[in-house]
């Protein structure tokens, strides 16, 4: 039997017939949150097969959102109801799992709920992962080859590198080091890997066709593998 008293029983169905009126009038003033238009009406535009990719997706991305916001309307009336239709029937306040009382603060909070706290099925965090992390976790794991000694082939933080090549949105404002003073310097070990080339000397090292030696150009990185005592000056 619920342990509410006669006051508090009508202030929680005064909240819950406020809200259900609050959720109806807000989805009547925003057309289901736009979803009453099309695409078209909503972009003013008759087509958008002329338009950048990257705007089309804004607009699915912004579908999907009030797609979303409106299937949570729609779940917290069907909840509402719920909860109204329990106290016609005499057993609002009470667990449906142990039939205990759910106490008066907790449903101060949550009007709607219909469970104590022992019994709220929301307590359990999803162990759900996106199926990508199996391939990235840990980043670049499953492709990383640096500390291997028998491979030196294009991993995934070769990947990395190539990409971030054309920019992202750190800055060496925020970078975690403190005497990063370019963006150049930002770049995954910027300064021990050499950009297309396995090993330092392929990047002096000229070939012809046949990827034979020709001659030396003694670029900065010929300076660098000399300084390092890596070969003998010709």
């Amino acid at each position: 039997m619920s342990q509410l008293s006669s006051s508090q029983f009508n202030n929680l169905r005064l909240k819950l017939e406020q809200e259900r009126e609050d959720i109806a009038q807000r989805t009547v003033e925003n057309e289901h949150y736009g979803l009453e238009e099309s695409l078209r009406d909503q972009t003013g535009e008759l087509s958008t097969i002329d338009n950048h990719p990257a705007d089309v997706a804004t607009e699915l991305y912004d579908r999907e959102m009030d797609i979303s916001l409106l299937e949570h309307d729609d779940l917290q009336l069907e909840r509402i109801d719920t909860a109204l239709a329990r106290m016609d029937k005499g057993v609002y306040g009470l667990c449906t799992l142990c039939d205990g009382p759910i106490s008066y603060d907790r449903l101060s909070a949550i009007p709607a709920t219909e469970y104590c706290i022992e019994h709220s099925p929301r307590q359990i965090v999803s162990d759900y992962r996106p199926v990508e992390e199996e391939f990235l976790m840990p980043p670049f794991g499953r492709t990383s080859l640096d500390e291997r000694d028998d491979q030196n082939g294009f991993d995934g933080e070769d990947t990395w590198q190539i990409v971030e090549n054309w920019g992202t949105s750190d800055s060496p404002a925020l970078a975690e080091g403190n005497n990063i003073s370019s963006y150049n310097e930002m770049a995954i070990e910027a300064d021990d890997e050499v950009e297309g080339c396995v090993e330092p000397f392929e990047s002096f090292v000229a070939t012809d066709i046949t990827g034979k030696p020709i001659g030396i150009v003694r670029n900065r990185q010929y300076q660098k593998y000399i300084e390092n005592g890596e070969g003998l000056n010709p």
